[in-house]
């Protein structure tokens, strides 16, 4: 879960949870946000079953001006997507190999509606629709055990729901993803159940043809063979779908629970839009049916009848912003509508684990007449939610909260009275974004005699009378209508990933693929850049793959923000990090091979150190000051940030050796450049010293130095060029001055490069088709980060971990090499004229990719493993290094190891054991009484504590990665100090990200080991992330940019609620051929949580919405090789475990936390609040995870990096095993089958001789098997990779003795 505006990155920072740091993504989601703007594109589609006539979509320009006084009319939704998709099919452009069958006689979640006459009733369950003739719940049948067997209507690959009928009988409305996997609202015809039974038990005509044909054809579509029209006529008729066509035409917001008007010609229906978060805000649309088949229909017709509510203070600019709508409506006479509302949120956010029993909906009445809204229903107590109106339209049916129970409420509006129906209802799912529904639509049978519903896993008959005031009041108790229902799923092949990250970890060496902080000399000949901590400089074009370190002072410290010094050939100016010290700027002569160190300044956080393009040895030196940071601590040295210039004498002999230069005559310019991240943040002086140029995200300014301060010590600053969703924005520098009223603009968006030439300051540069900034030329075929021009301003330089393609090539026909620097000399542009001006989409990048120069980087560090066998050796004089000895080993004995090898408890566990490991990895593990200690072996006496596998924790959200500053990690070191070893992120970043595991991996921080999915592939209107993945193209470029900077550790990705189903399939074929896995974020949309799984995705990451679960989604789940993690901590559908564990445990004291986590997060997080444990669905996650275990399911262990770090997954193994699960099970979860879903089995996950040695010991007197599952927290040693940690102080313990890593000041005590 996560974004919103305050609170990153996935819904996974919780706006519910501990405020959390704001990371670099946070702040530039404070840089320009843009109001999301909304009117309908006018793209024609010809049929229902053809999305988009042209490979080439029409764009529309988006216009400015805003003229009326309504907000909702003001406002138009005409930035996003950014391109629109290209033609896809979700039934025949994607396989669909296996064929899963299975009988059930009960369903979760189900939606239905009532037939006007005949009482039959229409119900969707896993995505297919299905009928129960009205005699299934005639009173012979109620009171017998009788079941009546439910038919399918709609069956196939598309997910139907929300079945409702025509005021006539005659037709029936769905919603559907049909074709391009967008949810619309189709309408088809009604006959009856029997004649609508495309699974008859004894077809005939037509039927009859395309079932026989079925087999064969489902076979051929899975081999990829086109489909025929003739064999296209037979699926749609065999899947009930022949004659429905659609009623809505949306390509990226999406349409749901549509109901007819009283005419029949219409429907109202609620439609989602998401803001620069993916929860969906509804609106009340309505849309006119047509009887023509063939009618096409414009994108995004319709007429808003209800649409959100400002609050108080904002304007229309931020319409689009509002995360809370109306939703659930239902005509009440002609011209009134019925609906449900979130009123808690008033704030224009939505928030999670709100109290439930307080109220959280209303229920509303708009008259469109009068435009007059009252309430029917308030909030209080308990909600109201999920409006159904009875036939002779008196009577509002809801349903509400009261106590542990959930009511069916009967309102009548004649008299106002309310009365509750049954109590016997599942629980209301109003407490979290539910765009599926906050309860399953249900409906009155025809005469009001009864209510028709869903609840635990049953369809009930409610029966109803009149009373003496002519109310409806329930009348005997309600009984379930039983059925037993054949499921019949086509499902995609899961996706797997696979890494080799043995070979990859026992190896001497490793490569960083990830560089940042890119910078080129005057004439574009040199380039130094940082590679994790270590910066080096490489010359253009010499040929020379491995670029030189620069020269240091402290080989040992990380280094960063290197720069080259104007007017020489030889110098570079770097900072230097020490975590007491912060920051020291050093200067670097790469002719002498020496570096000087620069006095004068205070304490402080500095980085873009930039010296005045001057002649001679006397210069001006500007650097930028940040305040306190995550990682490094808010308390030492925070204030006075901002841009700074001082005077330097550079050295006139450099064969002295190093010496100290003084920085002098410092004085404070700004703090403007603190708006934005320190990652996209570059200055250079203009006019040799009198004025600096700052370049950001969104904003290249010039500060004039010569002119000097104001009254207010103000200097004045002047736009030279802005960006409107651009994530990185450079201006070339020509003579060594711009031209403020006209610059040439090289700008990162949406992930690619992109140049414009001459553009004013006034000309915000943007990449969108029909909108983009004139003559704008895509210059990157995958993308590209860190921006930098020559000083000359004729080349432009980026980075990426793959070289472009001469052609149209398929992305993944490249061999992943890399990562590579990419230039090109911006004159040549010009040959691509014509290609920029036709190419209205992609800008002519298949004529500019083929202008690039690109070369390889090489940059390689000592693997852990390496520099283990090192340090072991050095307490032994006279070995040789290479020759396997006997102080590599480090040998536990009188253990009891539990390998979680077999996935059995009785074969994996070995009492009185002795296990041997060996440069880091298992070798062997044996009886006390086979085996044999080699000399001068190091050893360790378990005195028969457990000794397990290290924990891997597949769903870890922090923050460290995204700090500039390249500090020591606490949050790392809190992670392995509780035993994880393997982390698993799946909200990061591409580049810093994959920075941080190589700092790791390099030595320069302590922690586990680190894979993650980079940038999420976001669904919603947020440039850091957006991307529509409109074609294969784009598919493979997004999953390529994130193994790029990975290298062999990169292997997953996240789809983010992407709300077209085409995209996902396109990203899952790229992964097929990618070897990558998917991680989704599931969790808030039940619908698209079974599309994941029908279509292959390799987990659900988050609980499905709907916390108890029934046969038919625990069968499709556990059988379809889909993984779940949960995440328990911040379960959906009720308060967070999170709150459960801060309301019991002492937090803020906890001796080992303080140790290791920032105090102010210790003490921002004490739950006071005592809440009914009913409130906790997520006990209910935890039982219907345990069923589908007991059935296949491969459940996973994810804290989501809710604070505090650490203790928290240990309170997420404990909540796991709460549903049912044995001790034994959970630590499966934890262990092997978290490796076997990350494909890293192989080298990690069980204790097995030739994996890496990763594992915990226990303390004697820990019993994980059979005693309290929350004893896993008592760790008394650590181990990654072989190396040895106490785990409570997190003092190494071998191979070096007594070595602790310092770390920042975080806490003021």
């Amino acid at each position: 879960m996560k974004p919103s505006n305050s609170n990153l990155v996935e819904e996974a920072l919780l706006p519910g949870a501990f405020p959390r740091k704001k990371s670099r993504l946070q702040r530039v989601f404070r840089v320009g946000l843009l109001s999301l703007v909304a009117v309908a594109l006018t793209i024609q589609l010809p049929s229902p079953w053809t999305f988009l006539r042209d490979s080439d979509a029409s764009y529309t320009r988006v216009p400015r001006v805003k003229t009326t006084a309504n907000p909702a009319d003001e406002w138009q939704d005409n930035i996003w997507p950014i391109r629109e998709q290209t033609p896809w099919d979700i039934s025949t452009d994607y396989p669909f190999p296996r064929l899963l069958e299975y009988d059930v006689t009960e369903g979760t979640w189900l939606r239905l509606d009532v037939h006007p006459k005949t009482g039959d009733i229409i119900f969707d369950m896993l995505g297919d629709i299905y009928c129960l003739p009205g005699n299934a719940y005639s009173s012979s049948v109620l009171d017998t055990a009788l079941t009546t067997k439910a038919r399918p209507v709609l069956l196939g690959v598309p997910h139907d729901s929300d079945p409702h009928f025509s005021p006539d009988g005659n037709r029936f409305v769905f919603r559907s993803d049909a074709g391009l996997g967008v949810e619309n609202i189709w309408i088809t015809e009604w006959k009856g159940c029997e004649e609508q039974d495309v699974r008859p038990h004894a077809p005939h005509g037509e039927l009859l043809e395309a079932l026989s044909a079925k087999n064969l054809e489902e076979e051929d579509l899975a081999r990829g063979i086109k489909e025929t029209p003739e064999r296209n006529r037979r699926r749609l008729l065999r899947e009930g779908r022949l004659n429905a066509h659609r009623v809505t035409n949306e390509t990226y917001r999406w349409v749901s629970d549509a109901r007819f008007h009283p005419s029949g010609a219409k429907v109202v229906a609620t439609k989602w839009y998401t803001s620069s978060r993916s929860l969906g805000a509804g609106e009340g649309w309505e849309y006119t049916i047509s009887d023509n088949l063939n009618e096409e229909i414009k994108v995004g017709s319709g007429k808003r009848l209800v649409g959100r509510t400002l609050p108080p203070g904002w304007t229309s600019e931020q319409y689009g912003d509002q995360q809370i709508g109306p939703e659930q409506f239902v005509w009440s006479g002609d011209d009134s509508l019925i609906w449900s509302k979130n009123v808690q949120d008033t704030n224009g956010a939505y928030t999670y684990s709100k109290d439930v029993h307080s109220g959280i909906y209303s229920i509303f009445s708009t008259n469109l007449t009068t435009g007059e809204t009252t309430t029917l229903v308030s909030s209080f107590p308990g909600g109201a939610t999920r409006p159904e109106l009875s036939r002779d339209g008196r009577t509002l049916a809801f349903v509400r909260r009261v106590r542990d129970k959930e009511a069916l409420v009967l309102k009548d509006l004649v008299t106002g009275t309310i009365n509750h129906v049954w109590h016997g209802l599942t629980y209301d799912l109003g407490v979290i974004s539910a765009p599926m529904g906050t309860y399953p639509s249900y409906a009155f049978t025809p005469d009001d005699s009864a209510i028709i519903i869903w609840a635990a896993g049953q369809i009930y008959h409610v029966p109803l009378t009149v009373n003496s005031q002519g109310e409806k009041v329930g009348s005997g108790s309600p009984k379930p209508i039983r059925f037993t229902a054949h499921i019949e799923k086509r499902l995609a092949e899961t996706v797997q990933g696979y890494a080799d990250i043995h070979k990859l970890e026992t190896a001497e060496t490793q490569r960083v693929h990830s560089f940042t902080d890119l910078k080129v000399n005057a004439d574009g000949s040199k380039v130094v850049f940082q590679a994790a901590g270590v910066n080096y400089v490489h010359a253009v074009g010499s040929g020379k793959s491995k670029p030189e370190p620069v020269p240091t002072l402290h080989s040992s410290s990380p280094y960063y923000s290197p720069n080259f010094v104007p007017g020489t050939k030889e110098l570079i100016v770097q900072a230097r990090w020490s975590d007491t010290n912060f920051t020291t700027f050093e200067l670097a002569n790469l002719t002498a091979g020496t570096a000087h160190e620069l006095e004068g300044l205070p304490l402080g956080r500095y980085y873009a150190p930039t010296f005045c393009e001057c002649s001679g040895n006397q210069r001006l030196f500007a650097f930028i000051k940040t305040g306190g940071d995550y990682l490094s601590g808010d308390i030492v040295a925070t204030a006075g940030a901002g841009l700074y210039v001082g005077s330097l004498t550079l050295p006139s002999d450099w064969s002295l050796k190093p010496q100290k230069l003084s920085v002098k005559d410092v004085k404070f310019i700004s703090s403007s450049v603190n708006n934005d991240d320190p990652d996209v943040t570059k200055i250079r002086f203009l006019e040799k010293n009198k004025k600096i140029l700052v370049q950001q995200s969104q904003e290249a300014f010039v500060i004039d130095l010569a002119s000097g301060a104001d009254e207010y010590g103000k200097y004045s600053q002047t736009t030279i060029a802005s960006g409107r969703t651009s994530t990185e924005l450079t201006v070339s520098v020509s003579g060594g001055t711009v031209d403020n009223s006209s610059v040439n603009v090289a700008f990162a968006d949406f992930f690619q490069v992109y140049f414009a030439p001459g553009v004013a300051a006034d000309d915000a540069v943007w990449s969108k088709p029909g909108n983009a900034t004139k003559d704008t030329a895509r210059l990157s075929r995958d993308g590209g980060h860190h921006i930098a021009w020559s000083g000359d301003g004729k080349t432009v330089f980026w980075l990426l971990g793959m070289p472009p393609v001469t052609s149209f090539q398929p992305c993944h026909s490249r061999e992943q090499t890399g990562p590579y620097l990419h230039s090109l000399e911006i004159s040549k542009v010009s040959k691509c004229s014509s290609d920029i001006k036709k190419d209205t989409v992609h800008f002519g990048f298949g004529c500019t990719t083929r202008l690039l120069e690109y070369e390889e980087l090489i940059v390689e560090h000592s693997t852990d493993i390496h520099r283990l066998k090192e340090e072991a050796h050095s307490s032994y004089e006279g070995k040789v290094f290479n020759k396997p000895s006997p102080e590599e080993f480090f040998v536990i004995y009188n253990a009891t190891v539990l390998t979680m090898d077999t996935g059995y408890p009785n074969t994996d566990l070995f009492r009185d054991a002795l296990m041997v490991t060996r440069s880091g990895q298992i070798t062997a593990i044996v009886g006390m009484q086979d085996g044999i200690i080699p000399y001068g072996a190091k050893t360790f006496d378990a005195q028969g504590g457990f000794v397990i596998p290290g924990f891997i924790d597949v769903h870890a959200h922090w923050n460290g990665f995204s700090e500039y500053h390249p500090s020591r990690s606490w949050e790392l070191e809190t992670f392995l100090a509780y035993g994880v070893t393997t982390l698993h992120n799946p909200s990061a970043d591409n580049v810093r990200g994959f920075w941080e595991r190589s700092r790791v991996e390099r030595g320069q921080a302590v922690g586990p080991r680190i894979f993650q999915v980079g940038h999420v592939i976001y669904g919603a209107g947020e440039a850091l992330y957006h991307q529509d993945i409109i074609d294969m193209d784009e598919a493979y470029s997004a999953l390529i940019r994130i193994k790029a900077e990975g290298g062999p550790a990169s292997f997953s990705y996240k789809n983010y609620n992407l709300p077209s189903r085409a995209s996902r399939q396109r990203l899952l074929l790229a992964a097929r051929n990618l070897t990558m896995l998917c991680v989704p974020e599931g969790g808030m949309n039940y619908d698209w949580d079974q599309t994941y799984i029908v279509d292959g995705m390799t987990t659900v990451e988050h609980a499905l919405p709907i916390p108890q679960l029934y046969d038919d989604i625990i069968t499709l789940f556990a059988l379809s090789g889909t993984g779940s993690t949960p995440t328990h901590l911040v379960n959906y559908g009720g308060v967070m475990g999170e709150q459960l564990v801060w309301a019991t445990e002492d937090i803020p004291n906890d001796p080992k936390l303080r140790r290791f986590t920032r105090h102010d997060i210790l003490a921002g997080i004490t739950e006071t609040t005592s809440r009914p444990k009913n409130s906790f669905a997520l006990f209910n996650t935890s039982a219907s995870t345990a069923k589908m275990v007991q059935k296949g399911l491969r459940a996973l262990i994810g804290a989501h990096g809710e604070p505090p770090l650490g203790l928290n997954y240990h309170e997420e193994l404990y909540f796991t095993q709460q549903g049912g699960l044995s001790n034994y099970e959970v630590l499966r979860a934890a262990t092997a089958d978290a490796a076997k879903t990350l494909g890293i089995h192989g080298s990690l996950g069980t204790l097995s001789p030739g994996k890496l040695a990763d594992f915990l010991i226990y303390p004697p007197g820990v019993d994980l098997l059979n005693g309290d599952i929350r004893n896993t927290r008592k760790i008394k040693y650590v181990v990654r990779g072989g190396r040895v940690w106490d785990a409570d102080t997190m003092e190494e313990y071998w191979p070096v003795k007594g070595r602790k890593s310092v770390l920042p000041p975080l806490n003021p005590e």
